[in-house]
């Protein structure tokens, strides 16, 4: 699995609106970044690596569900801090190897952003097959 992590702050400037950490983006900033991304899920859907890939929703959209000390369930609708980052997509990808993975999340890293932006990590984590990697 690869994840690409984000901020409020991130999807803010997608929208236009700047912060400390994220000059606000442009309409050619927007398409550059949809032309990647597009190209890389087009060239991993046509080497039939791709399993499942998602944007996902601006962190204020999430909730966060926790217990109470009586095991009530809480939830939060401001789960995550303006520059907490969160998972923000993801792709799942059948590759022979995590070198392929990593080459695959080097390439989502090099995404366009504007100048000045803060572009937080690109994760590879092995999905375990049938509980493989777990030690009882």
């Amino acid at each position: 699995m690869i994840m690409l992590h984000g901020t409020q702050a991130a999807y803010d400037a997608m929208k236009g609106i700047a912060s400390r950490e994220n000059p606000a983006w442009t309409e050619a900033d927007l398409k550059a970044m949809f032309d990647h991304m597009g190209a890389l899920n087009n060239e991993l859907t046509e080497a039939g690596e791709l399993v499942d890939g998602q944007g996902l929703s601006e962190p204020r959209q999430a909730r966060l569900v926790t217990a109470d000390t009586d095991g009530t369930p809480v939830v939060s609708d401001t789960p995550y801090g303006e520059t907490g980052e969160v998972l923000a997509g993801y792709w799942v990808v059948d590759v022979e190897s995590i070198d392929r993975a990593t080459e695959i999340a080097a390439r989502a890293y090099r995404c366009p952003v504007p100048e000045g932006t803060y572009n937080p990590p690109v994760v590879v984590q092995p999905i375990p097959e049938s509980g493989a990697g777990f030690e009882m």
